[in-house]
C-alpha cells in the first residue's frame, strides 16, 4: 500500500520583461503563443491530450510523454481572467496517471514604471504521497517563466 502523504508549499517568482503587458497575457491566452514556452525542455517528449479553451471556467489539458514511457498530466481550469492584469487558476499534475499535486496559482501583470512588466506568479501547492515537491516544483516554475521571457523576445 502506498503511504500517503501531503506537503504544503507556497512560493512567488518575479520577473521583469520588457514586452507590455498586453503582449505577456498573451503568452498564456493564445495558444500558438503559450506553446512557444509551455512544455518540457527535453525535445525528445510527445504532448498527448492537448486542449486549451481560454476562458473563465474553461479547461486547459495536456499529457507529456517521455521517452522512457512516463507520463505526466496538466489539467487547469481557469477561474479568473482580468486580461492584461491578472489571472488565477487550478491546475493538477499526475505521473503515469497518480496525482501528484494540486495548486491554485495566481499571475500577475503590471505595467513598469520604465516600461515593460513587471511579473509575478504565486503558487500554493499541495504534493502527495511523497510523487512530487515544491523544490522541484518551484525550479520547473523558474525553468517556464525563463523560456517565457525568451519567447518575448523572438
Amino acid at each position: 500500500m502506498t503511504p500517503r502523504s501531503a506537503q504544503h508549499d507556497t512560493f512567488r517568482i518575479e520577473r521583469h520583461y520588457a514586452a507590455a503587458p498586453e503582449r505577456v497575457f498573451r503568452a498564456f491566452a493564445d495558444p500558438e503563443a503559450k506553446a512557444k514556452w509551455f512544455g518540457s525542455p527535453d525535445p525528445a517528449t510527445v504532448q498527448e491530450g492537448v486542449s486549451f479553451d481560454f476562458r473563465e471556467g474553461g479547461r486547459e489539458t495536456a499529457t507529456t510523454v517521455f521517452a522512457d514511457g512516463n507520463r505526466y498530466g496538466f489539467a487547469a481550469t481557469y477561474t479568473d481572467i482580468v486580461p492584461a492584469e491578472r489571472l488565477v487558476y487550478t491546475y493538477e499534475m499526475s505521473l503515469n496517471d497518480d496525482r501528484i499535486s494540486v495548486s491554485v496559482v495566481t499571475v500577475e501583470f503590471r505595467p513598469a514604471p520604465s516600461g515593460g512588466t513587471d511579473f509575478a506568479i504565486t503558487e500554493q501547492g499541495v504534493y502527495l504521497d511523497g510523487l512530487d515537491d515544491p523544490g522541484k516544483r518551484r525550479a520547473g516554475t523558474e525553468y517556464l517563466m525563463d523560456a517565457l521571457g525568451k519567447s518575448l523576445t523572438d
